[in-house]
């Protein structure tokens, strides 16, 4: 894409809501091309009007199964809905819920629901800053509901679940994967809990387990829910659903769905900020080698030459 006009039309295809335009914008999003500025300048307008849904968890713990039955869920309402399989960490592994066809097979000739893997290679600033952004051009192109699934329980799973209104967190037993939340952090920024696979034994103790570590914790505006489900066999998922409508609900009418979106945009701003600022920081360095043979000999301590690269970064 190298004329303007490349990128007024794939504007004009993501808000007529053109599967080809979405898919190919979200490739721009994740190469972290050039033209990434004008496409968003062009769709933000569109934003702001679709739920978004953060859906995260140990591997194997049934996230996809979930997700697919909570899609089923929206589409019978009559919601269009989009699923983005997100994978912090590798360019290649593609994300589960993109990988695992036969669980998503029932939703992917639906033409009202648009499901893709996505994984960051050269955006500017990671995934963290790399989904916000697919989800916009998602939004724009007209999905009411936004899925956004990842492929673990840490920092950068989080990171990406708190990007949602509402964040979902999928446990299992046997997986050992509530202390390991603990200590990502994932209990502070879940919304709802789902403990899946009750069907087998231990789910009671792990949901028991799950409460304690709530209770013990930082009181909260709204408590997070703890479910049970068996979502291979259906069970249970009429119940999350209800959950999640019933948190959107309550987000919408006391303001805090607001709030976190004004918190969430005006961190991401400050993260672009910085990331923009490092990147001319280090190259305003590798411009003057002669800083480092003076840090090296003692001619200027750290912090000077901290200063001096931060003054010659923002000219």
């Amino acid at each position: 894409m190298e004329a303007a006009t490349d990128v007024d039309g794939l504007v004009a295809g993501v808000l007529a809501g053109e599967r080809r335009a979405v898919a190919r914008a979200i490739s721009l999003v994740e190469d972290g091309r050039p033209e990434l500025e004008r496409l968003s300048a062009g769709i933000y307008g569109a934003t702001g009007r679709a739920a978004t849904l953060g859906i995260t968890g140990a591997p194997g713990v049934g996230k996809s199964t979930l997700a697919a039955a909570l899609v089923a869920a929206a589409r019978a309402q009559g919601r269009r809905v989009a699923v983005l399989a997100v994978d912090p960490t590798s360019p290649y592994t593609g994300g589960a819920l993109l990988g695992d066809r036969v669980r998503m097979q029932e939703h992917a000739t639906d033409p009202d629901v648009f499901i893709r893997s996505m994984a960051t290679r050269g955006h500017l600033g990671g995934m963290a800053l790399a989904a916000p952004e697919a989800v916009r051009i998602l939004d724009a192109a007209g999905y009411d509901l936004i899925f956004v699934e990842t492929v673990g329980v840490g920092q950068a799973e989080v990171d990406v679940a708190a990007a949602t209104d509402t964040t979902l967190v999928v446990l299992a037993p046997g997986l050992g994967d509530a202390v390991q939340m603990a200590k990502a952090g994932i209990l502070e920024v879940a919304d709802l809990f789902v403990v899946n696979k009750a069907d087998r034994d231990a789910a009671g103790e792990v949901a028991r387990e799950l409460r304690q570590m709530l209770h013990l914790g930082t009181a909260r505006e709204r408590e997070p829910q703890v479910l049970s489900t068996a979502a291979s066999l259906g069970d249970g998922v009429d119940a999350v659903w209800a959950a999640i409508e019933e948190h959107r609900t309550w987000a919408e009418g006391s303001g805090a769905r607001d709030a976190k979106r004004r918190a969430r945009l005006v961190a991401e701003v400050e993260s672009l900020a910085a990331e923009r600022f490092r990147l001319a920081v280090a190259a305003a360095l590798t411009d003057d080698p002669a800083l480092a043979t003076d840090l090296v000999e003692r001619r200027v301590d750290p912090y000077g030459a901290a200063a001096a690269l931060a003054r010659r970064a923002s000219r």
